[in-house]
C-alpha cells in the first residue's frame, strides 16, 4: 500500500471514530448494523478498539434478537472523568 493510501486510512478512521463518538453520546448505543447503516462503517469493532484507546469507557453487551447474535456498544465515560473523582 503506498503512503497515500495509508494517509487515506487513518483519516477516514478518525473521521468515523469521531462521527461514532458524537451518536454514542447522543444516543443510548450502536449496533454494527446501525454503525453500517448511518456512517458506512464495516468495523464498528475496530473504531471502538480505537475509542478505547483513547480513553472512553464503552461497555459491550450482546444481544440476542430473532436468532441473531450480536454487539451492542455503550459509552460510559472517559477515563478522565474517573480521575478527576480521585
Amino acid at each position: 500500500m503506498s503512503a497515500r493510501k495509508d494517509v487515506i486510512i487513518i483519516a477516514q478512521r478518525e473521521t468515523q471514530c469521531k462521527r461514532i463518538l458524537e451518536y454514542l453520546q447522543t444516543h443510548k448505543g450502536i449496533t454494527p448494523l446501525e454503525a453500517l447503516e448511518v456512517f458506512g462503517c464495516m468495523r464498528l469493532s475496530g473504531r471502538i478498539k480505537d475509542l478505547r484507546n483513547m480513553g472512553y469507557l464503552i461497555e459491550t453487551d450482546i444481544v440476542n434478537q430473532n436468532g441473531k447474535r450480536f454487539a451492542r456498544y455503550e459509552l460510559k465515560g472517559h477515563i478522565n472523568d474517573y480521575k478527576e473523582r480521585l
